[in-house]
C-alpha cells in the first residue's frame, strides 16, 4: 500500500512521560530530526503514530493523486489477474467532484472524453490532466465510442438517438425511432469492424410515460442505416462489447446482475443467448453497467465494489477495487494498456499489463 503525503504547517505534539533518562535523550533526539526535515503536519503525524501505535492506525491522507490497493491472484496462465494487473500496478485518481460520469472513450490524438449525463456535458481530459468542456450540451449524453473514421459516436438519453459528431464539429442524427417510435433512450454502444454500430437501449433516461416501444432492445445499425432489433426481452440492457475475434457480444443485465453472451452470425445477427458470468455482491455498491475486453479476451465489467475480470471462459480472475461506484471503463493511452475507469463522481485510471480491444477497429 503506498501513502501520499500532504503538505500542511508542522505542529508540534506532546510527549508522555518516559521511564528514563535515556529513552528521553532518545526521544528529543527524534522530535530534532523530524523538526529539522521539515515534513507535513500530516507527515509528523502519521509518524508519531507509528512509534507510539501499531502501523495500522495510520490514516489515509488524501490529494488529487490518490493509490488504492489492488486485489490480485497469482496464478501462471496469461488469463489471471498477475498477468492483467501485477503487484506493482495501482488505482490513480484523476479529477473528482462530478454529478455523475460516464461513457469513457480514448481519443487517438491523445485525450480522453467521457460524459456527465446529469451536467449534460461532455468533458474532455488533456494530456496534462486538464479537464475541459468538449461539448455543452450534450443530449445528456451517456455511451461514447469512436467509428472506423474515428467519429464520435454518442448515445444521447434526452435526444434520444444515436449520434455522429463529424470532423467538422457537426452532429448528424444516425438513429432515433424504431418502426417509427422513438428509442426508450440509448445508454451504450459499440463498433464492429465492418462499421456497423451495435447498442443498448433501456429506460434509464425517460419516464415510463414517455416510453413508446414497450421493451428494452439491443439493436444493429448497418452502414446503410438499417437498423435491426437483435433482442426484446432483457431487463434494462446496459454495457456492451464484442470478443476480440467479434464472434461473440457481450451485454450486461443491470436489473439482473449478470453478463449475457451471445454467438455472433454471419449476418450480424445474434443466437444462443446464455449467462456469461453473475456479477452480485450485496454488500458493495455497483451493478454490471460499463463492459471491456482485452486483446487476450478477457472481460471486464464494472460491478459490487469496482471491476471485475472474467477469463475468456468466464471463470472470475479477481477485482479492482474501487472507492466510489463505478459506472464504466475504456483503454486507453498510445499502448491501450491504461484502464480508464468512470464512478458516480470521479475519473480514475490505472496501468496494465494486457492492452484493450481498440474503438473501431
Amino acid at each position: 500500500m503506498t501513502y501520499i503525503l500532504i503538505d500542511s504547517p508542522i505542529t508540534y505534539y506532546p510527549f508522555p512521560k518516559l521511564a528514563n533518562m535515556t529513552a528521553k535523550i532518545a526521544t528529543i533526539s527524534l522530535l530534532f530530526t523530524l523538526v529539522t526535515l521539515a515534513v507535513s503536519n500530516t507527515a509528523l503525524k502519521n509518524l508519531w503514530d507509528f512509534f507510539l501505535n501499531d502501523i495500522s492506525s495510520l490514516e489515509k491522507p488524501t490529494s488529487d493523486l490518490t493509490i488504492f490497493p489492488t486485489q490480485t491472484k497469482n496464478e501462471k496462465e496469461k488469463n489471471s489477474m498477475q498477468a492483467i494487473v501485477g503487484n506493482s500496478s495501482a488505482l490513480e485518481k484523476l479529477a473528482g467532484e462530478f454529478e455523475f460520469i460516464e461513457g469513457p472513450i480514448w481519443h487517438p490524438d491523445g485525450f480522453l472524453l467521457f460524459s456527465d449525463i446529469p451536467a449534460d456535458t461532455i468533458y474532455k481530459l488533456t494530456s496534462n490532466r486538464q479537464v475541459e468542456v468538449f461539448r455543452r450540451p450534450s443530449g445528456k449524453a451517456n455511451g461514447n465510442t469512436l467509428d472506423k473514421a474515428g467519429r464520435l459516436i454518442t448515445a444521447e438519453h434526452s435526444n434520444r438517438r444515436i449520434s455522429r459528431t463529424e470532423k467538422d464539429g457537426k452532429i448528424i442524427a444516425l438513429a432515433d425511432k424504431y418502426e417509427g417510435k422513438r428509442l426508450n433512450s440509448p445508454n451504450d454502444l459499440v463498433v464492429k469492424s465492418d462499421g456497423s454500430i451495435y447498442f443498448t437501449d433501456p429506460s434509464y433516461g425517460v419516464s415510463k410515460e414517455q416510453e413508446e416501444l414497450g421493451f428494452y432492445g439491443v439493436y444493429r445499425l448497418a452502414v446503410d442505416g438499417k437498423l435491426t432489433l437483435l433482442v426484446k426481452d432483457i431487463v434494462l440492457p446496459n454495457g456492451i462489447a464484442f470478443s476480440p475475434d467479434e464472434k461473440k457480444l457481450y451485454v450486461n443485465n443491470s436489473e439482473a446482475g449478470y453478463i449475457g453472451i451471445f454467438d455472433v452470425t454471419s449476418d450480424g445477427t445474434v443466437s444462443d443467448r446464455r449467462v456469461f458470468a453473475e456479477l452480485k455482491d450485496s454488500s458493495k455498491s455497483g451493478v454490471p453497467d460499463g463492459l471491456k475486453v482485452d486483446v487476450e479476451g478477457n472481460v471486464y465489467s464494472t460491478g459490487p465494489g469496482g471491476v471485475w475480470i472474467f477469463s475468456p471462459s468466464g471463470q472470475l480472475l479477481g477485482k479492482i477495487s474501487v472507492p466510489e461506484t463505478a459506472t464504466n471503463l475504456a483503454w486507453g493511452d498510445r499502448d491501450y494498456k491504461t484502464l480508464y475507469i468512470t464512478t458516480s463522481k470521479s475519473l480514475y485510471r490505472m496501468r496494465l499489463k494486457i492492452a484493450g480491444v481498440r474503438s473501431g477497429k
